[in-house]
């Protein structure tokens, strides 16, 4: 089944090594034949948040932000990609992902965090892991941490460490599953 998945990534720094994973993502969603937005928070040049989509008068908000809405709840899953400030979420992806709220409600999220270090940025996924579930997006379970990312992915996004070609098939099959279940769920209406 064909669902309508958003990438968001999350970095606003120079010579940005985790575009190279967004890109294995998007291959590897692609060639299981989804659709595929990707949103680069560096690219939507969203104000401090202090007003949400959803307190703009109908058709009123900034172009960027009524776009990113009209992907969002267009979207049946959403995959977050977060590089690992000083333990915690960087401010870019935080203020983008909280100028929204209905668009993410009951639709599952999947968290790629990733690093330089060895870590992989699991540090960071334990704050999205909350963050995301109170947006109403809850992440699965597995996680698909990348460490020394400037290493793992070339250019085009194809993988420099076999493992990550391997590991991939076991997230994406679940993110698929939760997808569907919960696609096939708000089909018969969600509790608001």
């Amino acid at each position: 089944m064909k669902h309508n998945i958003t990438v968001i990534y999350g970095s606003a720094r120079e010579a940005r090594q985790g575009i190279k994973a967004a890109k294995f993502i998007i291959n590897k969603l692609k060639e299981r034949d989804h659709n595929v937005t990707f949103i680069d928070a560096s690219e939507y040049p969203l104000p401090f948040l202090n007003k949400m989509h959803k307190e703009y008068e109908p058709g009123k908000a900034p172009e960027p932000m009524e776009k990113l809405h009209n992907i969002l709840e267009n979207s049946d899953a959403f995959v977050i990609l977060s590089a690992e400030y000083n333990h915690s979420i960087p401010a870019i992806l935080k203020n983008l992902l909280d100028h929204f709220q209905s668009e993410y409600h009951f639709k599952p999220s999947a968290i790629v965090p990733y690093s330089a270090g060895k870590y992989g940025g699991v540090r960071v996924a334990m704050h999205l892991r909350a963050m995301l579930a109170e947006l109403g997006m809850p992440p699965i379970s597995s996680l698909f941490p990348i460490s020394a990312v400037q290493d793992a992915f070339d250019q085009n996004g194809n993988a420099l460490i076999e493992r990550y070609d391997k590991f991939i098939v076991r997230f994406l099959d679940e993110l698929e599953w939760y997808t569907r279940a919960y696609k096939n769920e708000r089909t018969n209406g969600t509790p608001y």
